[in-house]
């Protein structure tokens, strides 16, 4: 049961469509076309994660991110209806234009805004509701894992080898402070986003 470890840093839908479309490949289904075995074997090992442009957030940021999730979840669901199809023409342009409608310069600048937002989120002791660090999560989780008795000896390793990956290479930390006094004011609405899109 993977899911008993909640990743820290959950992607909504369309912040995962937004990675698939500004990646270096171009195509917003790029997971779709699998490489072939040789080009899977010539391919080098994948590059970490782009680290986080971090900005100061504003509470309109938020607000915003959260009355846009059913459009974006709209776009997101087209997509995803197309399994194995080509990128439905002028996605980026669609996901620009519902960003735009929410205030933001274009998706690229809604998706800086969720990803300051999850890198904090990712930071919050979901028992507590305080912030107490994305280490200090996974080790919480970490400790979780090992003492679930409930959970398959499968399951338990893969969670566990997944959470001590992620205690190889945490996320950074937060560099504006007040990032968290804000999203902890929103804490409640955005776990539930969180949870809606996992």
């Amino acid at each position: 049961m993977r899911d008993a470890v909640r990743p820290i840093a959950a992607l909504t839908a369309a912040a995962a469509l937004l990675l698939a479309v500004v990646a270096p490949s171009g195509s917003a289904f790029a997971q779709a076309k699998q490489p072939s075995a040789p080009a899977m074997q010539a391919a080098p090992a994948p590059a970490q994660p782009p680290e986080v442009k971090q900005i100061a957030l504003t509470d309109k940021q938020i607000e915003s991110i959260l009355a846009s999730q059913k459009d974006f979840d709209a776009l997101s669901d087209q997509a995803s209806a197309r399994p194995g199809a080509k990128e439905p023409p002028n996605m980026l342009a669609k996901l620009d234009e519902v960003a735009k409608k929410y205030g933001f310069a274009n998706y690229a600048d809604y998706a800086i805004v969720q990803s300051n937002i999850e890198l904090v989120m990712g930071g919050f002791d979901p028992k507590t509701k305080t912030y107490v660090g994305s280490e200090a999560v996974l080790k919480q989780q970490l400790a979780e894992v090992q003492a679930d008795k409930k959970m398959s000896a499968e399951d338990k390793k893969d969670a566990l080898a997944d959470i001590n990956e992620a205690l190889k290479s945490p996320p950074p930390a937060v560099a504006f402070k007040s990032n968290i006094d804000l999203v902890g004011k929103y804490y409640d609405k955005l776990l539930a986003l969180m949870q809606d899109d996992e």
